[in-house]
C-alpha cells in the first residue's frame, strides 16, 4: 500500500505528463501555476505526518522485532511439541507395523508348514493309492493271464477230442457206405436182371 506522499507525487507526475508543450519546443511545457501550487502545498502538508509515522515505526522497531521474535519463538515451540508428538505417534505406528508384520510372517510360515505337510501327506496317500492300485491290477493281470492260458489249454484239448470224435465218426461212415465201384456194379446187375 503506497503512502500519501507517493500518491501526491504520482498526481504531480500525471499532471506534468498531461500538460501541453510550449510552442516550438519539445522540452518545455505550459503549467497551470495554481494547480501545481495546490499539489505542492498538499505535498508539503502531508510530508511531516508521513515523517512522523515513519519515525514512530523506527522508534518502535525494537518492540516490533521483539514481539515478532516472541511470536516466532512461540510458533517454533508449538511446532516442536507437535513434531515430537508426531514423532512419538510415528514410532508407535512403526512398532505396531513391525509387530503386525511379525505376526503376519509367523502366520504365513505356519500356514506354509501346514500346506507343505498337507502336500507331503497328500503325495504319500496318492503314491500309496497308486501303488495299491498297481498291485491290484498286477494281481488281476496274473489271474487273467492264468485263466487265458488254462482256457487255451482246455480249449485245445476239447478241440483235439472233438477232432478225434469227428475222425472216428467219419471212418465209421466210410465203412458203412459202399464204395463207388460197388455201387456201379450193383446198378449194372440190376439192369441186367431187368433185361
Amino acid at each position: 500500500m503506497s503512502s500519501k506522499i507517493e500518491q501526491i507525487i504520482e498526481e504531480i507526475e500525471e499532471y506534468i505528463n498531461s500538460c501541453k508543450y510550449q510552442p516550438l519546443s519539445n522540452t518545455k511545457i505550459v503549467v497551470n501555476k495554481e494547480e501545481i501550487d495546490e499539489l505542492l502545498t498538499e505535498l508539503r502538508l502531508k510530508t511531516p505526518d508521513e515523517i512522523k509515522r515513519y519515525q514512530k515505526i523506527i522508534n518502535n522497531k525494537e518492540a516490533i522485532l521483539a514481539d515478532a521474535q516472541a511470536k516466532a519463538d512461540a510458533i517454533i515451540a508449538q511446532a516442536t511439541v507437535h513434531t515430537n508428538e508426531l514423532i512419538n505417534e510415528h514410532e508407535i505406528m512403526q512398532q505396531a507395523y513391525a509387530q503386525a508384520n511379525e505376526i503376519v510372517q509367523i502366520a504365513t510360515n505356519q500356514a506354509q508348514e501346514i500346506l507343505d505337510k498337507a502336500t507331503i501327506d497328500a503325495n504319500n496317500i496318492r503314491y500309496g493309492a497308486i501303488q495299491y492300485t498297481d498291485d491290484m491290477l498286477a494281481n488281476l493281470q496274473g489271474i487273467i493271464s492264468h485263466t487265458i492260458n488254462t482256457s487255451t489249454a482246455k480249449y485245445d484239448n476239447l478241440m483235439k477230442s472233438l477232432q478225434d470224435c469227428y475222425d472216428i465218426v467219419n471212418a465209421n461212415r466210410v465203412e458203412l457206405a459202399p464204395s463207388e465201384e460197388e455201387e456201379e456194379q450193383e446198378v449194372e446187375e440190376e439192369v441186367m436182371e431187368q433185361e
